[in-house]
């Protein structure tokens, strides 16, 4: 183990003495929300400061078993514990360095994902379509619930801009990597002559925010208008205004309602999209900064950026990112991503433990 792993894992042992004593502190029990913060972080630096423990035990058995070696009668028994020891040593040492790694708070949360065609015309509708069905597939195998919370249908049963919500265990940490340009290559349905287009998507995926958001918003810069809901929904849809559409008046950004009949919930449920939406841009903005001086390997998430390239002729998905191609394209196409966001996330991982390795 290197001498930098090892300082921030002694320190991090410095840490949750500190924890306990607070915990043991009665104005930490007396505050309900500052101890739950507290007995998370307690718990959190537990588990590894445990696992360090067992590590140092491990390094000290194996130091033991090599001394024994010099002793015939317990040179096998040496030999065995000497083996047992350095996989434990390896072992504990891969999980003390992930557990070290930076975690995205917003990770465990539920989260939306904004699909919108961009060039290609009916074609990049189409394959918004085929996005939003990936994407629907994805969630039910994993178990989350999804909801529709805007559409914009096109002419040819396409979509010109769709947003879900997807509620489940670790959604936003899953499906974070999606945030970027899609570009498609294949034969539209609307090409007479077999021709292959290119045509591209925007992706975005946004952490739903607490109830009690960061993000505060004065109620007099927001432009609420009601309107008819289109699309299904029967007769009702026709006799009244429950749609809802939201305007953050300084920045322009709205977001839209028309899935429910209640005015009043199509209205909370617009106001959860702008809160993401809001909560995105600052992200962004904050993250433009840092990547004044280092550039993330995933990519800073914005929407202009091409991602990942679909070409249906060759069977073929090719993530940009972390140059990863894979000929399975139908199946990931139904939903099979895990591959992909498995890569994705070991790439990110391997970025964060040499930044920290770096910066200790």
């Amino acid at each position: 183990m290197k001498d930098a792993l090892r300082h921030q894992l002694q320190r991090l042992g410095m840490r949750l003495a500190e924890l306990d004593a607070h915990l043991a502190d009665p104005r930490v029990t007396a505050d309900i929300q500052r101890y739950r913060q507290v007995a998370r972080e307690q718990a959190e630096a537990a588990s590894v400061v445990e696992r360090f423990r067992a590590y140092e035990q491990r390094e000290s058995d194996l130091a033991t078993a090599r001394e024994m070696l010099a002793d015939p009668e317990m040179a096998e028994m040496a030999r065995d514990e000497i083996s047992a020891a350095q996989a434990d040593i390896e072992r504990l040492h891969a999980e003390l360095q992930a557990a070290l790694l930076p975690r995205d708070p917003d990770d465990a949360r539920n989260a939306f994902v904004e699909i919108r065609a961009g060039t290609g015309g009916e074609e990049s509708a189409l394959f918004a379509a085929d996005l939003a069905r990936m994407y629907l597939r994805f969630c039910e195998r994993r178990g989350w619930r999804t909801e529709v919370m805007s559409e914009s249908a096109s002419d040819l049963g396409g979509y010109k801009e769709l947003v879900l919500r997807v509620e489940g265990d670790a959604v936003y940490g899953q499906l974070k990597f999606e945030s970027g340009g899609h570009r498609v290559q294949r034969v539209p349905e609307t090409e007479s002559q077999g021709r292959i287009h290119t045509s591209a998507c925007t992706v975005a995926v946004m952490p739903e925010p607490d109830e009690q958001a960061e993000v505060t918003i004065n109620p007099s810069e927001l432009r609420i208008d009601t309107f008819r809901a289109s699309g299904a929904g029967g007769q009702h849809v026709n006799k009244t205004d429950s749609a809802i559409r939201i305007t953050h008046l300084p920045t322009g950004i709205v977001a839209e309602c028309q899935d429910d009949r209640s005015q009043h919930r199509n209205k909370a449920k617009a106001m959860a999209v702008l809160l993401a939406r809001l909560r995105d841009k600052e992200r962004g903005e904050r993250e433009a900064k840092e990547a004044a001086t280092r550039k993330s390997l995933v990519g800073t998430g914005d929407r202009s950026d091409r991602i990942r390239t679909y070409n249906f002729p060759q069977g073929r998905l090719t993530d940009h990112r972390i140059n990863l191609t894979l000929y399975k394209l139908g199946a990931i196409m139904d939903g099979e991503l895990d591959d992909v966001v498995a890569a994705l996330k070991a790439a990110q991982a391997q970025a964060q433990l040499a930044a920290l390795e770096g910066a200790a």
